[in-house]
């Protein structure tokens, strides 16, 4: 009995959403037909792909090879199929892409909007993750990244602002309690809301003035997830608790209402914006293709 396409798209959408109801709402259908679809495509296959428990859904052995083989062969077949967008008036299909969460609080916001109302027949998917991925492994068609983290092998575009920075803060009364610093190294005196990626690593604070850079690992009360739980570290720094160290355009708003002061502003460390990244082809699917000529005009 041969595999269904459809019931192939089913899996890798389940196993991508981490269970059936997840992935109705993102993709449609009802949680029982995505269920019924895997079960026939398991029956197919003779082996069983997820195992399902009353809180989770996971790949077995089996399926987690069967999807890092057919991900990237369903976006090659979404690929094929979305050539013939070259012949329709305007380009129509899904547009999947992959970005940190700093992307997705701070650049999409005002591209998105704008690109979606230029091209009513795309449909944008956005995952969020803060570890670097293989954006054809993941079934995206392309990624949002800053340059240190960028496969070589990756065409990369501008996208967003093209200078960054960031930013350190803390609530008035904090300061007015703990002394302002002076010097970067102060902060060691001081407590720190830091920030952790997926991996548990948590990175430095970077400073740099004329020439000069200081990293520092200060300690302090909170740690949160960088890009889910940022929101939680800027409210804890505006209540008092200590200094937060996150991107500028993060803490603006706070900082122009005087929730937050600035701290160490001569030494805000600049950086280049993010890039649109994607694998090269000889032909883009059209969404993305149209995603790219949009954000480079």
């Amino acid at each position: 009995m041969a595999a269904d396409l459809n019931d192939l798209s089913v899996f890798v959408a389940v196993a991508r959403a981490g269970g059936f109801r997840e992935a109705a709402r993102v993709g449609g259908g009802s949680p029982s037909s995505l269920s019924l679809a895997v079960r026939r495509l398991e029956t197919a296959l003779g082996v069983r792909l997820l195992n399902r428990t009353t809180r989770s859904i996971a790949p077995t052995e089996a399926g987690a090879r069967l999807l890092d083989r057919l991900a990237p062969a369903l976006g090659e077949v979404s690929a094929a199929m979305d050539a013939v967008n070259a012949f329709r008036g305007r380009p129509a299909g899904t547009l999947r892409l992959n970005v940190p969460g700093s992307v997705a609080r701070l650049v999409l916001p005002a591209i998105v909007a704008p690109f979606l109302k230029a091209y009513p027949d795309i449909r944008m998917e956005v995952m969020v993750e803060e570890a670097f991925v293989d954006v054809l492994a993941a079934g995206c068609d392309a990624g949002v990244r800053y340059d240190e983290r960028l496969e070589q092998d990756m065409i990369a575009v501008p996208i967003g602002p093209r200078v960054q920075r960031i930013a350190t803060a803390a609530a008035p009364a904090y300061l007015d309690a703990r002394g302002r610093p002076t010097h970067p190294r102060d902060l060691l005196d001081h407590a720190c809301l830091r920030g952790q990626f997926a991996s548990g690593a948590t990175p430095a604070w970077e400073f740099e003035r004329d020439g000069e850079v200081v990293r520092l690992d200060p300690a302090g009360p909170l740690v949160v997830r960088l890009g889910a739980a940022v929101d939680l570290a800027v409210s804890a720094a505006i209540a008092g608790l200590g200094v937060v160290h996150l991107f500028e355009d993060w803490l603006r708003p706070h900082i122009d209402s005087g929730a937050l002061e600035p701290v160490l502003e001569s030494w805000w460390q600049s950086f280049s914006g993010p890039f649109l990244y994607y694998p090269g082809r000889d032909h883009l699917p059209a969404p993305l293709r149209a995603f790219v000529d949009f954000v480079q005009g």
